[in-house]
């Protein structure tokens, strides 16, 4: 059984950091696209960052700069390290795991998800 298990979540004044951890397991995700989205409450779900099997990234326009993905196929595990965080990131974060290997920005696109971690971010 596949299964991605996000942590790392918290609370955390603006201005600060956080790093999530996505572990998969089950299968391996070493040559496949993986991604973080997340979701504010009352709001759709929100493309974040996407890396391939080579380590092309690809980050959506509002955490550009900020956050950085990154992956180690030897441990099967994705990292999202967020920085200068704001209220407005403020979500549960998911991670996902494609069957393709290029940059995916649309969650459809994804086959596997994890079940969120919350991030609280505060002013």
């Amino acid at each position: 059984q596949v299964q991605l298990v996000e942590s790392g979540g918290g609370l955390v004044q603006a201005g600060g950091s956080l790093r999530l951890s996505c572990a998969a397991s089950g299968r391996t995700f070493t040559s496949n696209t993986m991604g973080w989205f997340r979701q504010a409450q009352g709001k759709e779900r929100e493309f974040v960052a996407t890396i391939n099997w080579n380590g092309i990234t690809y980050y959506g326009d509002s955490v550009e700069g900020r956050f950085t993905i990154s992956r180690d196929n030897a441990k099967n595990t994705m990292y999202l390290q967020m920085n200068s965080l704001k209220p407005e990131d403020t979500a549960v974060y998911y991670c996902a795991a494609a069957e393709g290997n290029s940059l995916y920005n649309q969650a459809p696109l994804y086959s596997y998800w994890g079940q969120g971690t919350q991030v609280t971010v505060s002013s």
